[in-house]
């Protein structure tokens, strides 16, 4: 059992409609800031369990949850004379599996035969006549919330469905927030109860009891009631104080989770998430298909922890289905780019269709930046960091001292992968430029790029390099050196008393210059992007950097 598709309206940042297919493992969602990421999590978790930021949508409904853009559009009709119905917010979890056919129906916005939940928040018509005589007066400014209801049920148009009923369990483990419920973490405890069995339960209520009665019969606890009851006039009952036993599950606000003797709320973030996640990897209903919310896993987490985290999901998720939100390319690329769901202006984009080879690539070289170019309006890619600064310099001599950076365009070093990138941006679309040396073998550049270049050139890949290859005398030790790499290239361009200039050297030969730049590639091209000289780049630079 597992959620197939979720569909939003006008929930929070989704104005309208949205939907997401998801996977039965795996998914991961990568988008910019305010892309709606939390905001997807947010609503299946609210969905399924009635809870907002740990709170129950029933006792704290605002309208704020409501598209700021939709209110907006409302109160703007009525203050213009023009009649507009109340907004509304529609969540609709579409859930594929076994024994679900008590969800089965057509209630649903698609109007089609399918299994699952929906929860819509909507003006209550029982309230019409109130609200229709407030519109006349002019006396809505603001979304009349109070006259909404929640309705939740399922596509069978089953109004009576709770919590208990619903067969996909949901956990969220937001790792950068901590919401706590008398000093303990509501999660954990959730979580645990549900580790136990019924007759467990009873026990703990049990003893918990006895605790209170032990408290009770203290003789310091009896002298301190004895001196409230005789100071105390504000009542003819009598007045003392006790263990908390009121509520049903009174035992679950006030025992706390320890780690070492240490309360779980005071150990640290990152190890928070983690128990977190392991617990809900390990629960013992595990086939009632719960579904694992994950929000940035990287947070606070150190390169080894996270590692570990990883693996854990990795190794535990073959029945579960699991939905993380991430910034991290180490993230995305160790769990599986064929996992990542690219959410950009509200539309989502897959990458599940790339080659085998790339796939395992990333994943085993998993310190790529993969989400770099993703999340960028444009990449420039190039070979290394000398690479990096040369070509950010060149932009911003172009660009009136701007960096690329500030333009949307990122510039980043991957090695000698370029294929492997080429190979994502191809299936996004992404606007991407390579810059590559030619290495003095210009036919082998252009078998290597053959499907970008000619008649298969792509309209969002651009192939950068010196077509021209420059030969000399040079040798270092036993081998030829190689003109045609960066250095040389830009030295070929500048003359050898400029480059003296730029690089603060006072070499007579060039062939010394020569052995000088490629010795100390990076040191170089730090000098070339912060020298104050006018400088002269070859012309595959400046192709490159073009809007």
């Amino acid at each position: 059992m597992y959620i197939s598709k979720i569909h939003i309206e006008n929930f929070k940042s989704f104005k309208g409609s949205f939907k997401l297919l998801l996977e039965k493992g795996i998914n991961i969602i990568v988008g910019e800031n305010e892309a709606g990421k939390s905001t997807i999590i947010e609503a299946i978790h609210l969905a399924l369990s009635g809870l907002l930021n740990g709170k129950y949508l029933n006792n704290e409904l605002t309208q704020y949850i409501f598209n700021y853009e939709v209110i907006r559009e409302y109160l703007d009709n009525l203050s213009n004379g023009v009649n507009s119905a109340p907004p509304h917010i529609l969540i609709e979890i579409f859930i594929e599996g076994d024994n679900i056919s008590e969800f089965e129906g057509n209630g649903n916005s698609e109007k089609s035969n399918s299994s699952g939940i929906s929860l819509k928040i909507a003006f209550d018509e029982k309230y019409k006549k109130e609200y229709e005589d407030l519109i006349k007066i002019g006396g809505i400014k603001s979304l009349p919330i109070e006259y909404y209801n929640i309705l939740w049920s399922s596509f069978a148009r089953d109004e009576n469905i709770t919590i208990r009923t619903i067969p996909i369990k949901s956990a969220l483990i937001d790792s950068a927030s901590n919401k706590f419920q008398n000093g303990s973490d509501v999660y954990i405890s959730r979580i645990i109860k549900e580790f136990l069995e019924s007759n467990e339960i009873v026990e703990i209520s049990q003893s918990h009891r006895k605790m209170r009665d032990f408290f009770m019969a203290d003789d310091s606890i009896k002298k301190i009631n004895k001196k409230i009851e005789e100071a105390t006039k504000i009542s003819d009952k009598k007045v003392e104080i006790s263990v908390e036993l009121s509520s049903k599950n009174a035992w679950e606000n006030s025992l706390m989770t320890y780690l070492d003797d240490i309360p779980f709320h005071y150990v640290g973030k990152g190890e928070q998430c983690i128990i977190k996640t392991k617990l809900a990897l390990s629960h013992k209903k595990a086939k009632e298909a719960n579904i694992i919310l994950l929000e940035e896993p990287e947070n606070h987490l150190s390169h080894a922890k996270l590692n570990q985290l990883i693996s854990d999901i990795k190794c535990h998720s073959s029945d579960k289905q699991i939905l993380i939100s991430t910034h991290s390319s180490f993230v995305s690329n160790k769990l599986g780019l064929e996992h990542l769901i690219l959410l950009n202006n509200k539309k989502t984009i897959r990458l599940n269709d790339l080659s085998l080879e790339t796939k395992l690539f990333f994943e085993k070289l998993s310190g790529y930046d993969t989400l770099r170019m993703i999340l960028c309006k444009k990449a420039i890619l190039v070979e290394g960091d000398s690479d990096e600064l040369v070509v950010q310099r060149a932009f911003m001599d172009a660009n009136n001292g701007l960096l690329p950076i500030e333009n949307g365009i990122d510039v980043i070093s991957v090695g000698t992968s370029f294929l492997r990138f080429l190979e994502i941006a191809e299936k996004l679309g992404k606007n991407v430029v390579v810059v590559t040396d030619n290495d003095g073998d210009v036919n082998a550049l252009i078998k290597k790029y053959k499907n970008y270049l000619s008649i298969n050139k792509k309209q969002n890949i651009k192939i950068c390099f010196d077509s021209i290859i420059d030969t000399g005398t040079l040798k270092i030790g036993t081998y030829e050196f190689n003109y045609n790499t960066l250095e040389p290239k830009i030295l070929k361009e500048n003359g050898l008393n400029k480059m003296n200039t730029l690089l603060g050297k006072s070499f007579a030969d060039i062939d010394e210059l020569h052995k000088h730049m490629k010795s100390n590639k990076t040191e170089c091209a730090f000098k070339i992007f912060d020298s104050s000289e006018n400088i002269k780049f070859p012309e595959y630079i400046l192709d490159a950097i073009k809007e």
